[in-house]
């Protein structure tokens, strides 16, 4: 028998983390509806697997883009794909995996094209795809750099989110960190304010960025009813609130996103 020592066992944190690594290459996502699929299939940066779709989708889509298609008969396309039976798919969906966008860094200190002012969106614990979906559209639409969120407690990349974001979830990175407090403090470093909007917010939000002029900008939001966590309002250099005509009133995360956006992209 040999003395020489076997080889050193992997500490059980390393076997996990090598587990989630590789779930994660072999992870995959369905995309359905005949935007979300069109603009997937027009994204170069999007890893296409595989593309089913009834003949009067086929030709509604357009270009391929050179994805050889899988035409099915519509009676039984629900039975061809594993979507929701309640998913609007309009005869096309297409296998994709998770896009990949880089390091914070890489993605917030990009300038996106047109912008007036450096802007990200923060979300906390915002876990309703069609929520995050309406909220990649807005911050699409007034110029923000990215959208960030946790990993462990934010909505992964869907159908149901690509569909309500209508192709923003191709074209706006939508970062979600390991650890959103140290993502929060990152930015501050980067030279980001960071305004938290809350219903107990001191300052209405418009008031607030006039005396930021220029300033880069991340909005923070939390979930509908719990909202932020008490240590990602710790790390808010602000907390604001949006002004409503009324004593009384409230938006949901995704209405309150695009206020707020488009406030601090014209201010």
């Amino acid at each position: 028998m040999s003395d020489r020592p076997g080889k050193p066992k992997k500490p059980t944190w390393v076997i996990d983390k090598e587990r989630a690594r590789r779930a994660g290459a072999a992870e995959t996502v369905w995309l359905f509806g005949l935007h979300a699929v069109r603009d997937a299939l027009a994204n170069p940066a999007r890893e296409k697997l595989r593309l089913v779709v009834t003949p009067n989708a086929v030709d509604r889509l357009g270009d391929l883009h050179g994805m050889e298609p899988e035409i099915t008969d519509p009676r039984v396309f629900g039975k061809a794909v594993p979507l929701a039976p309640d998913s609007v798919h309009q005869g096309a969906a297409l296998e994709v995996r998770p896009l990949k966008w880089g390091g914070l860094s890489d993605v917030v200190l990009r300038q996106a094209p047109g912008e007036r002012r450096p802007l990200l969106v923060a979300l906390d614990r915002v876990t309703d795809p069609h929520n995050i979906g309406a909220i990649l559209r807005s911050a699409e639409v007034f110029g923000a750099r990215a959208v960030i969120a946790p990993a462990r407690h934010s909505a992964p990349e869907t159908g149901a989110l690509a569909k309500t974001a209508s192709g923003a979830l191709e074209r706006q990175p939508y970062l979600r960190v390991p650890n959103l407090a140290e993502a929060l403090s990152q930015l501050k470093g980067m030279g980001f304010i960071l305004i938290g909007l809350d219903g107990t917010g001191d300052a209405p939000l418009p008031d607030l960025l006039e005396g930021l002029p220029s300033r880069a900008i991340c909005l923070v939001l939390g979930a509908e009813g719990p909202g932020m966590r008490d240590l990602t309002m710790k790390s808010c250099d602000h907390v604001a609130r949006i002004p409503f005509a009324a004593d009384f009133g409230s938006l949901n995360v995704s209405n309150a996103a695009a206020v707020a956006l488009y406030a601090a992209s014209m201010a």
